[in-house]
């Protein structure tokens, strides 16, 4: 009797055999706004210390495109940049069952694998929806527990989906897409240290997942093995990057073809970690209600467990956030500069903006208590509580993420998100239109030129 097919095995099939036609539009339209939403924050970094040096690190010369940049570079470079520029501000989709970044990486591993080999439009969709798919499902599985390790899931995850949607775009056999898989575990990496001083590693992550996938893919379409048990095995994926526990694969594999996690993606109002979002809302509301700063003696936010040693924790330390990068992952900045700007966009995330005194008096009365009842991951809600000095308490809460699939962002809303983003960086915010006719076209199979995002 054979051997039961492996978990690797077993995606490899759905890809091979992948309906294009079996698609629903809510999927597509998702894939091609994450492509505007991707491109436009990638132009918007370039020419951020960060966007300089990650193009400065991988200098090597070729013919793919770079986004919003005139000269190209070699496949793997392009996609390190643009996946790095893309999610260096943490303003890129993600998905709720999991803060997965899916865009960021998927994206630039198939654009530039499509300049690598001439690919059809077709076929470049096709690899974008796998890739994308695969992410959310492997967030389904990773939970709490890949972040709990110490890893960041859009990077190691990254990685495997990354694999998976070149794979599916190049038409490897199932050999081929197992063996790129089992590659590409051993590819994946990146720590959560960041989080200690706002460093910009985090950054680096998508564009590094992007490139290996890339790379995994054309080793396994070379013939070089990897193991099939990569997924489920006793040193396994999940063993190393989560638990040694059992690891529960049915959301990865079950329905597939006829269940769409891709339609659930997530994209951000505010520049700043997902988790935070609600509680922006929450913040801004507050402001509306006529409360002013310094009538504020104290903010209590309630919060998920699975988000404090991310956001909250240390308290004295993210009530000082060292960076503006490191401002995006304090929950209590991101409560702050919510109330006192009425925005946390690109704009409220600089070195000014993190050192305004206004924001500065607020975010010292920013704590939180943690929720038993809260619903995170399942649901990303806000709840914040303000103690008034003259001993009014005023409540604001938010039943969801904003942009996320129970309240999604419009496509005007994802333009005029784009526009602004490029408009930040001091590009023509028309552009926006130009991205989103390409992601469209791209995305319905029409023929699409990839170099033209050099001009955006």
């Amino acid at each position: 009797m054979p051997a039961p097919a492996t978990i690797s095995e077993r995606l490899a099939d759905w890809i091979v055999d992948f309906d294009a036609t079996a698609v629903p539009m809510a999927a597509r339209q998702g894939c091609a706004d994450t492509i505007l939403d991707t491109v436009g924050l990638s132009i918007a970094a370039l020419e951020t210390d960060y966007g300089r040096a990650v193009r400065r690190a991988f200098p090597d010369a070729g013919s793919a495109t770079v986004f919003g940049l005139g000269e190209g570079r070699a496949p793997e470079a392009a996609a390190a940049i643009n996946g790095t520029c893309g999610h260096g501000e943490d303003y890129d989709n993600t998905f709720e069952g999991c803060p997965v970044h899916t865009g960021v990486v998927i994206v630039p591993a198939l654009l530039a694998t499509a300049e690598r080999h001439g690919l059809a439009a077709a076929d470049v969709a096709r690899g974008i929806v796998v890739g994308i798919e695969v992410m959310c499902r492997l967030g389904l599985v990773a939970d709490k527990a890949v972040h709990k390790a110490g890893f960041h899931p859009t990077a190691v995850l990254g990685a495997m989906s990354a694999a998976a949607g070149v794979a599916s775009a190049l038409r490897l056999d199932r050999q081929g897409i197992r063996d790129a898989l089992g590659v590409a575990g051993s590819m994946a990496s990146g720590i959560i240290e960041y989080l200690a001083d706002g460093s910009s590693t985090k950054r680096l992550h998508a564009g590094w997942a992007a490139q290996s996938g890339m790379r995994a893919a054309a080793l396994g379409a070379a013939g070089f093995t990897g193991p099939s048990t990569v997924f489920e095995g006793d040193h396994g994926f999940f063993h190393g990057f989560s638990s040694p526990r059992a690891t529960d694969f049915a959301p990865l594999i079950e329905d597939l073809g006829t269940r769409w996690e891709s339609t659930r993606l997530a994209f951000k109002p505010f520049a700043c970690g997902t988790m935070t979002q609600p509680y922006v809302d929450c913040a801004i509301d507050l402001a509306r209600q006529g409360v002013r700063p310094e009538d504020v003696l104290e903010i209590i936010c309630e919060v998920g467990e699975g988000t404090v040693h991310r956001l909250w924790a240390p308290l004295a330390g993210k009530q000082v956030p060292p960076t503006p990068y490191a401002a995006k992952f304090s929950g209590p900045y991101c409560v702050a500069a919510g109330f006192v700007f009425g925005d946390a966009g690109l704009a409220q995330f600089t070195e000014e903006t993190v050192r305004d005194p206004r924001v500065l008096a607020l975010v010292g009365k920013v704590s939180y208590v943690v929720d038993p009842a809260n619903e995170y991951p399942a649901n990303y809600t806000g709840h914040v509580r303000a103690t008034l000095t003259d001993g009014r308490v005023v409540e604001a809460r938010a039943p969801c993420l904003r942009g996320g699939a129970r309240a999604p962002l419009s496509r005007g809303e994802l333009l005029a998100k784009c526009r602004a983003n490029l408009a930040f960086a001091g590009r023509d915010p028309d552009g926006a239109g130009q991205i989103a006719a390409f992601a469209d076209a791209l995305m319905a199979g029409e023929a699409a030129n990839i170099a033209d995002l050099r001009l955006c």
